[in-house]
C-alpha cells in the first residue's frame, strides 16, 4: 500500500510517529517519510537514530498551527497520519487557549491543507477522552473529530478523504503511567489516584498496526476504534511493583474513573467486526459504503467502556509487557519471576526474546507465548 508513496506524520518525533515511521521503513519501500513536528532537538536525535537513516526519511520543521507551512510539506504527498497534539489533561485545565489552538485550528489547518495540496487520505488519532468530555483535552479532541469528519463533505470533486482512529492508553509512550511506575518502583512508595480507576492499553506496535491497517480500508468519515483490553490501575501496580507500599491520593481535576471510547449515542451508527467496531458519520453519501465493509450493527444501548469490557489483561501479561518497556527505557529492573526469563518460556507461556529475529517491534524485542498470540490478534484485524 505504501510502496512507492509519501507519507506526512504530524508530530512524527514523538513515541507513535517514531514507531510509525520505523515500521513503515521496514515494511514498505515509500518514496518519501516526512516528520513534520516543531522540535529541532527531537528531529536531529531521530535522525541520528539508525533506524532512520534511509533516503526517503525527510525531517520538515513546522507547527500544525502555521496551514501555509503545512501546504508546503503536504506537496505531492499522498497520505497523511495526523499524530500531533497537546495531551497533557492537567496542562490543558491551566492553558486552554494553546491546546484550542493546536488542537482545534490545527485540526482545520491539516484539512484545509490535505485538500490545497490533493493528498489523497488523512487518519487522525483521537483518544477515549474525546467522549462525553470533562476536561478540556477531551473537549477539543471531540472538535477535532467532528471537523476531520465534515472534511469530507468539504473535498467536493477532490479525492481527498479524512477518517479517525480512537483509542486508549498506549503503554510505554511519552507520558504514559508505566515509565512513572517503573521510576517510582525504586523508592518503594507507588502513588496511584484510585486503585479501581480502570484504563483501556494498547502497545504501540497495536497502535501502528491498527492505524496502518485503517489508513488502507478507510472510505472516508470512519471512526474506527480497535477491540483492547482492560485492567484496574491495581493490577498495574500488582504487575510492575507488588512489594511496594501504595498511596492513594485521588482522582486528579478532568479525570474520570472509567473511559468509553464508544457511547450509548452513538450505538446506533456502531458496526462490530471480530477486532474492531466502526462508527459511522452522520454523512447521507456515506451510508452505501457500508455494504463493502461487512460487520453487524451494535445492539441499542451498546456502550464500549473499561470499567465493563470483558477483554481483560492478566497480570502475567502486563508484566511482560511492562519489563520490555523497562528494558528499552534502560531501567535495571527486573519484573518477571522465577521461571521466566527473556530467553525462556514458563508454564504460562510468556518469552521475551530480545534478537534480531521473529515477529518484533522497532528495538529488536521479539514477541513469543502470550505476547506474539496478542500481536497476532492485532494484526489480523
Amino acid at each position: 500500500m505504501l510502496n512507492n508513496k509519501s507519507i506526512l506524520i504530524t508530530g512524527g518525533t514523538g513515541s507513535f510517529g517514531r514507531h510509525c515511521c520505523a515500521e513503515i521503513l521496514s515494511r514498505y519501500k515509500p518514496k518519501r517519510v516526512i516528520v513534520y513536528s516543531r522540535d529541532e532537538l527531537k528531529q536531529s536525535e531521530m535522525a541520528a537514530d539508525p533506524r532512520f537513516m534511509n533516503k526517503a526519511m525527510r525531517f520538515f520543521l513546522g507547527d500544525v498551527r502555521d496551514k501555509e507551512r503545512l501546504i508546503r510539506a503536504m506537496s505531492d504527498v499522498d497520505y497523511v497520519i495526523h499524530s500531533a497534539a497537546l495531551k497533557q489533561v492537567p496542562a490543558a485545565e491551566y492553558n486552554p487557549h494553546e491546546f484550542i489552538k493546536t488542537n482545534i485550528n490545527g485540526a482545520t489547518n491539516i484539512v484545509d491543507a490535505a485538500l490545497t495540496a490533493g493528498v489523497t487520505k488523512v487518519i487522525a488519532l483521537s483518544t477515549d477522552k474525546a467522549v462525553n468530555p470533562i476536561n478540556l483535552y477531551g473537549a477539543t479532541k471531540l472538535c477535532s473529530d467532528k471537523i476531520f469528519v465534515a472534511g469530507n463533505s468539504y473535498s467536493g470533486k477532490c479525492a481527498t478523504r479524512f477518517s479517525i482512529v480512537r483509542y486508549g492508553n498506549v503503554l510505554g509512550s511519552r507520558g504514559s503511567v508505566v515509565p512513572h511506575f517503573l521510576k517510582l518502583k525504586k523508592t518503594g512508595l507507588i502513588t496511584v489516584t484510585d486503585p479501581e480507576m480502570t484504563r483501556f492499553y494498547l502497545s504501540l506496535n497495536e497502535a501502528v498496526d491498527f492505524v496502518l491497517k485503517c489508513l488502507k480500508d478507510m472510505h472516508g468519515g470512519e471512526l474506527f476504534v480497535p477491540k483492547m483490553e482492560s485492567c484496574k490501575v491495581k493490577e498495574l501496580v500488582k504487575a510492575i511493583a507488588p512489594e511496594c507500599r501504595q498511596k492513594v491520593v485521588g482522582i486528579r481535576a478532568g479525570e474520570k474513573k472509567h473511559e468509553t471510547l464508544i457511547p450509548s449515542d452513538e450505538a446506533h451508527r456502531t458496526y462490530e467486526f471480530p477486532r474492531h467496531f466502526i462508527i459511522q458519520p452522520v454523512l447521507p453519501y456515506w451510508q452505501d459504503s457500508t455494504k463493502s465493509l461487512g460487520g453487524k450493527p451494535c445492539r441499542e444501548g451498546f456502550t464500549y467502556t473499561s470499567a465493563t469490557n470483558p477483554e481483560r489483561f492478566s497480570v502475567v501479561k502486563l508484566r511482560g509487557i511492562c519489563q520490555m518497556i523497562a528494558d528499552d527505557s534502560g531501567m535495571d529492573i527486573k519484573l518477571l519471576p522465577n521461571g521466566i526469563s527473556k530467553n525462556g518460556v514458563n508454564g504460562n507461556g510468556l518469552n521475551v526474546n530480545r534478537n534480531g529475529n521473529g515477529a518484533s517491534n522497532g528495538n529488536g524485542v521479539r514477541l513469543n507465548g502470550t505476547l506474539r498470540k496478542l500481536k497476532r490478534e492485532i494484526a489480523a484485524i
